[in-house]
């Protein structure tokens, strides 16, 4: 298991990548662009390879990008849906130049539309996107359910991916989100119930799928519906869930990804990567 953190990109991909390693971080994760602003960030030539160099030397070995939080290709108003394709685009384009394992998209929401045709605007909307980039995979995450967001359930994940093309398809996978689960009404609090939901996405999405997890705990309870992320393991998860989490055998080897606050309320430091380790462990040895 990669364990990593969501750092800055501001002053450019080096930046990030020196954060990273500064946090001890197997992998990170970035935004492309201001999460809150549609305009693109271009990253120079210089920095791209200097930053792939980085990847190939070891320490921080794998990069993730965050899709903005303004994408929704589920809307039906067209200015958004323009704005989402190309931020979407962009992103995997990006991911493309740096050798990015995926980029994590928030699958959208309906707002006041009929649920399958939300759906299919996501599907014709993913399409166009992986047509306009050329390797990069597209990470469906698993939504907290408030509101009518879409991707709530394993079935809606499974439904979005079964919908895109063969050709495309193939670059799909998903993001899970351990806070998501339990807001969503997934019981992820031990080893045995975490094993059975795994279970259940494997015969409904399929392993194969799983290219990246996000590890953060929840200030509210199971089937809350609310994303509410806390540090760890300071929320309703604590030490019992998330060392189940990190230590689940089919998770190895993914990237695995805090997006807490921090004890200093400036994101995942070192003592909360260090805490993950420790977690992992005590995981690890209760289940040999």
């Amino acid at each position: 298991m990669l364990i990593g953190a969501h750092v800055s990109a501001a002053g450019g991909l080096v930046k990030a990548h020196e954060r990273g390693a500064e946090r001890g971080c197997d992998a990170i994760q970035i935004f492309n662009q201001s999460p809150r602003m549609w305009r693109p960030t271009r990253y120079r030539e210089d920095d791209v390879a200097a930053f792939r160099e980085r990847l190939d030397e070891g320490g921080v070995r794998a990069v993730v990008i965050h899709a903005v939080y303004l994408i929704n290709a589920a809307n039906k108003d067209p200015e958004i849906r323009a704005k989402s394709l190309t931020s979407m685009t962009h992103a995997l384009q990006t991911g493309d130049s740096i050798g990015a394992a995926g980029v994590v998209l928030h699958p959208g929401s309906a707002v006041g539309e009929p649920k399958g045709e939300a759906m299919g605007r996501i599907v014709e909307a993913v399409e166009e996107a992986l047509g306009a980039s050329e390797r990069c995979p597209l990470l469906l995450e698993d939504t907290a359910g408030a509101g009518e967001t879409i991707g709530r359930t394993f079935e809606e994940l499974a439904e979005l991916i079964d919908g895109v093309g063969a050709g495309a398809r193939d670059r799909l996978g998903v993001c899970l989100d351990c806070c998501h689960l339990l807001a969503s009404g997934y019981d992820v609090r031990d080893a045995e119930r975490l094993a059975a939901v795994v279970d259940d996405f494997d015969s409904v999405v399929g392993l194969d799928r799983l290219r990246c997890l996000h590890v953060n705990d929840s200030q509210t309870p199971l089937g809350s519906n609310r994303d509410r992320h806390a540090d760890l393991p300071d929320g309703e998860l604590g030490r019992a869930g998330l060392a189940a989490f990190l230590s689940e055998p089919r998770f190895e080897g993914l990237p695995a990804l805090l997006e807490v606050s921090g004890p200093a309320g400036k994101g995942p430091d070192a003592s909360q990567i260090a805490c993950a380790r420790e977690l992992r462990e005590e995981g690890a040895a209760a289940r040999a």
